[in-house]
């Protein structure tokens, strides 16, 4: 039955194999995040909170196109300016009013924001800010905390590093999140190499002992570059992103997810002294400009001036960790199960047993989850088109699974319950 549920996405799975290597442009959409056999593989449309994937079946959507989709699924006031702009074009022989338009609105929400680049992906914004810090500070070697893109600066550091040189791995290196001493222990190896620190404000924990104001402390001390990448924060946790949240300002920031409501753009942005660099520091994109997802931001940041869009997803946010956290209560599950982050992005936590590892129990969790008509791989990616009945759609799935749970756990066998392939690591990013 559950095979039958996903037969068109399967067909196209395999149909794509012969062309798309793993079938799809994103690791965290591909065939390596999702189950085969429990799990759809293409979506057909989305409209408000909802996903739809070929087979006709119908997701309350908390993944949000990788938390990239803020107001919901075509929202309407991001599609009627998308559409005006699309009768006047999507990019020209010249610049656009909308390149500054869009740069003076992030100017304005953003605290560190003196000036403004547009590139189109999260990872061309981090590039860019690592780049024009070295330049600024004639220095070399990036600490890392976090994940920050495709690019060889960062993802040499990872276990995904295959195909980049040597000597670039040797330039990035990570340290821990609330960690301080670590971050500092790097400073004093590489005493007076260090460009820049770039990590994301905040992810699965939240800062403790003044953590993010000890790392600008430490940067500036050291003569480098603080970078907030607000990738996913920006436009999330508060208007002026996490940096406003958390009331510490870097010297620059990279956003992507929440600027335009899923069209293609992400920025770069920071103190005036360091953004002229751009200038000199080849960073140039001949997408840049273009014109629908500058379009598209410009009537998304709107939006989050004129309505309470942060408040509502704190709201919504709220009630799932509270009600989620009740629900581990009740079944008695706190040893394997958690919930941590904040309500605008919150994580769900699982660990290993004594008889299941945690990548079984995930498989289990996700076809449950799919079943029921939620889409989810381990987030709560709010936005503004949830609302409290679909907190209890989710609710109800989660009682669900985590029943299914206990009684794997009572009778030792998880196996005989997971209907697909169950998942492999991936690598450690948070």
């Amino acid at each position: 039955m559950t095979k039958s549920r996903y037969k068109t996405s399967q067909e196209y799975l395999e149909r794509a194999l012969k062309t798309v290597p793993l079938g799809s442009q994103t690791f965290s959409k591909s065939k390596t995040q999702l189950p085969y056999g429990t799990s759809p593989y293409f979506a057909s449309h989305a409209e408000g909170a909802y996903m739809y994937d070929v087979d006709g079946n119908r997701y309350i959507d908390f993944v949000n196109s990788l938390a990239s989709v803020t107001l919901g699924y075509n929202d309407p006031d991001v599609t009627r300016a998308v559409r005006q702009q699309l009768e006047k074009g999507t990019i020209f022989s010249l610049a656009n009013e909308l390149e500054f338009v869009v740069a003076e609105k992030i100017v304005k929400m953003v605290p560190c924001a003196e000036m403004v680049r547009f590139g189109k992906n999260g990872s061309d914004a981090t590039s860019g800010a690592v780049r024009i810090a070295r330049a600024y500070t004639g220095r070399d070697h990036v600490l890392v905390c976090g994940y920050h893109g495709w690019q060889d600066w960062y993802i040499g550091s990872t276990g995904r590093n295959l195909g980049v040189p040597e000597a670039t791995r040797k330039l990035t290196h990570t340290f821990q999140y609330n960690d301080i001493d670590s971050l500092e222990r790097l400073f004093n190896d590489l005493k007076d190499q260090v460009a820049a620190v770039i990590l994301e404000p905040v992810n699965i924990f939240e800062p403790k002992n003044n953590f993010l104001q000890q790392v600008k402390e430490l940067t500036h001390r050291h003569g480098a570059v603080l970078v907030f990448d607000e990738t996913i924060t920006g436009f999330r946790y508060a208007n002026g992103g996490a940096q406003e949240f958390f009331g510490v300002t870097p010297d620059l920031a990279c956003f992507g997810k929440g600027l335009a409501n899923g069209y293609p753009v992400s920025a770069l942005a920071g103190r005036a002294d360091i953004m002229k660099l751009m200038e000199e520091v080849f960073f140039s994109f001949t997408f840049g400009g273009e014109l629908l997802s500058l379009a598209a931001a410009n009537a998304a940041l709107d939006k989050l001036l004129s309505h309470d869009v942060i408040g509502h997803l704190n709201s919504v946010g709220k009630q799932i960790i509270e009600g989620v956290s009740a629900l581990i209560s009740k079944h008695g599950l706190q040893d394997i199960f958690g919930v941590s982050g904040y309500p605008v992005w919150s994580f769900f936590t699982i660990k290993d047993t004594e008889s299941f590892t945690s990548w079984e129990i995930k498989t289990l969790f996700l076809q449950e989850m799919f079943k029921k008509g939620i889409y989810i791989i381990g987030t709560h990616n709010i936005s503004y088109a949830h609302n409290d009945d679909h907190v209890r759609v989710l609710l109800n799935a989660y009682d669900h699974f985590f029943a299914v749970m206990k009684n794997c756990l009572e009778s030792g066998n998880i196996k005989s319950v997971i209907e697909g392939k169950v998942l492999e690591p991936l690598f450690k990013v948070r």
